[in-house]
């Protein structure tokens, strides 16, 4: 089968190229559609993950609108989907790529494959413009491929054929297992300071402003505490810049990076005791290394963490998050009870169930249309 990869951001080729390389594995073909939605970004998880695209679509302009880039996205897609003519088309995820992906693959009546389906917060408007994207992916998608049993369930609570859906975990512990098993042969672990470890990470449209700004006072006001040292690789988006840099440049105990490559951040994982994030990825992969995870967001489309006890809410409140930062570093029953809870989210075979359900699927079709036809 020819097997045509729409990504366009870091987490979609943290999360595509495991199955990248098990069709690969499997002697299907490939093609790659590359947006460039996170350019820079992009560029380095490519090469870390040995990713070469076949087509790239380059559309991102400064400050770029939602509407400008959708169209782009989709007219480029569709002259890629056009020119390779693939059997299936896989998104990923909630991205902008993923739902203009998702609608030219539908556009031109090739089936459509979804990894990391089902995910909701049942908020249009929380996160955005992701949650709508997601919902609308669903019914333009042939195969579903949820990371959890209650995605499965939003799917066919929403009248997806439950034929269709298939529970395969997520592919981002794929990824991490692959790159801690390559890190344990060639990086020998470093001894740790006494200092108390917080890695940040903050991206989220609906946190940009306001809520960015309380978020970062908060970080601000642990970095007085000389035990706490702080860790932030800053993303590269002009909005979130503008709030971080000015804020926190200056501030003792607080380490200002540009974003990490993939190996990095594992290190990184690793090295730290505690997470603060908004990333829906990061909440699926602190757990693995057995670090609390602190959601600086209202709602979560991963509920699965909080309710394992691997990941809490804790919104832009500066009150709430010094609260749960503090509380974790200086209780250690609380902190070893999110710490040493199951992971949710995956065993790291997440990929070769997709290739082998597609390859299924794929199979059964001209069955049915003989059956159809004979009819």
């Amino acid at each position: 089968m020819r097997l045509a990869f729409v990504l366009g951001t870091r987490p979609e080729v943290i999360k595509l190229a495991p199955v990248i390389r098990a069709a690969e594995h499997s002697e299907h073909e490939p093609v790659v559609i590359s947006t460039g939605q996170h350019r820079e970004m992009l560029d380095q998880m490519l090469q870390q993950f040995g990713v070469v695209p076949h087509y790239e679509l380059r559309v991102m302009r400064p400050r770029q609108e939602l509407p400008q880039l959708t169209g782009e996205l989709l007219a480029g897609i569709t002259d890629a989907i056009q020119l390779s003519r693939p059997d299936v088309v896989l998104v990923q995820g909630d991205t902008s790529s993923a739902f203009s992906g998702a609608l030219a693959g539908f556009f031109e009546k090739v089936p459509v494959a979804h990894v990391e389906a089902g995910l909701r917060t049942r908020d249009l408007m929380d996160p955005f413009p992701e949650e709508a994207n997601r919902r609308l992916i669903a019914p333009l998608a042939e195969l579903h491929f949820c990371p959890t049993e209650k995605a499965q369930g939003n799917l066919i609570r929403e009248g997806v054929d439950p034929d269709r859906i298939s529970i395969v975990g997520n592919t981002v512990i794929d990824s991490l297992l692959w790159a801690r098993r390559k890190l344990e042969l060639t990086q020998p672990s470093g001894d740790r300071s006494p200092a108390r470890r917080l890695l940040v990470t903050l991206h989220r449209r609906e946190n940009q402003g306001a809520p960015m700004q309380s978020i970062v006072d908060a970080i601000s006001s642990l970095a007085e505490f000389e035990s706490v040292e702080v860790l932030f690789p800053v993303h590269k988006s002009p909005t979130v810049r503008e709030i971080v840099y000015p804020a926190l440049a200056s501030v003792t105990n607080v380490r200002l990076t540009e974003p990490l490559d993939y190996f990095d951040f594992v290190r990184a994982l690793d090295w730290c005791d505690l997470v603060l994030t908004d990333s829906g990825g990061v909440q699926e992969e602190a757990p693995t290394f057995g670090k609390p995870v602190l959601v600086a967001r209202d709602t979560t489309e991963r509920p699965e963490g909080v309710e394992a006890g691997v990941a809490k809410l804790v919104g832009s409140s500066p009150t709430r998050i010094c609260d749960s930062v503090v509380t974790l570093l200086a209780n250690p029953d609380a902190y070893n009870a999110m710490a040493t809870a199951c992971n949710p989210f995956g065993d790291g075979e997440a990929a070769q169930r997709i290739v082998e359900r597609i390859e299924t699927h794929h199979a059964a079709e001209p069955e049915a249309e003989l059956e159809t036809a004979l009819a």
